[in-house]
Formats: structure tokens, sequence, C-alpha cells
């Protein structure tokens, strides 16, 4: 999934360490949710929440979901990260959010099927999802709860660490 040029969200800067938006744009982020909570709710329905990420993505297929200010926050800064191909430097930094917004039930446990639903935001493959679960499920319950997913952010951005520096050897 990619950013379309021209969109609001083309102009905001994420900040490459943090993986955060400044207070200005944050406040401007802000304003726009406003802008796009039309029934005044402080969310945005599953219709307004496709029709932005329409809008600012090429995204093809749509899931129904409401959104609220912070998700819809998390959720920028995630694309922002995609597409400035940061996403391990992200789900690492922000892991708990990250893990709050997969765990669609709200039973602190992410499963194969909801990471998979969401995994294009992190750059993830199937085979690497399939790893992950095999690699850090611990309990065995194909279920992946805080401590094993704060296990795999930790593995995963010293691998990508690895394989910059071996990147930048070779040049």
């Amino acid at each position: 999934m990619r950013l379309k040029k021209g969109s609001f969200l083309w102009y905001l800067y994420l900040d490459k360490i943090y993986c955060l938006l400044s207070v200005r744009n944050v406040k401007a982020l802000a304003e726009y949710f406003h802008i796009l909570d039309v029934h005044g709710k402080n969310t945005l329905n599953d219709v307004l929440f496709y029709h932005f990420l329409h809008h600012v993505t090429d995204l093809k297929r749509h899931r129904q979901h409401c959104i609220g200010l912070e998700q819809f926050y998390m959720l920028v800064c995630m694309l922002l990260a995609h597409e400035n191909h940061l996403e391990g430097q992200f789900m690492y930094r922000h892991s708990r959010p990250v893990f709050d917004l997969l765990d669609l039930k709200g039973d602190l446990r992410i499963g194969a099927k909801n990471f998979g639903m969401y995994r294009f935001l992190f750059n993830i493959h199937k085979q690497e999802l399939k790893d992950l679960f095999h690699d850090f499920d611990v309990t065995g319950d194909n279920l992946l709860n805080y401590q094993e997913f704060k296990l795999y952010t930790i593995i995963y951005i010293d691998k990508l660490q690895r394989r910059q520096k071996t990147e930048e050897k070779e040049k």
C-alpha cells in the first residue's frame, strides 16, 4: 500500500528515529480528523474510514472498522513509516500501541489471521508471518501475547540493523 502523491498525508513529516509527528503536524492531523468526522462522534465510521483510506492510499480492499482519533494518529504514523521504509523501527518504538491496534477483540492476544490482515502495513510477507508465529509463540496457542510480540519486535529491529550494516559494508 502506497500513499497517493498530493494527499494531505504526503506533506506530513515523520521523525525517522522516534517515528512520531511533530506537534504542529499532530495539530493539523487532529483538525483533519475532526473535519472528516461529519457526525461529530469523535470517530470515523467504516464508510468514512474507507473513503479516507481510498483517498490517501492505493488501497483496494476494505474491512469494516470504526476508528477514533488516537487510532487514526497511529494509523497515519504507520502509513508514513511504511512510505519511508521504517516499518520495523515503528513496530519497535511503538510496540504496545501497535499490539493494541492488532488486538481487535481486546483479549490481549493477536492471532495470525488478524495480524495477516494488516501485515501490509509492516511490509511482512506471508512466510515471515508463519515464521513469526512458529518462532515466537512460546505458549503454543497460535496467539501472540504482548511479551511474545515485544520479543519479536526486538529481534526484528536487530535483524534490520544487521542487514543495513551489511549493505553499507558492501557499498
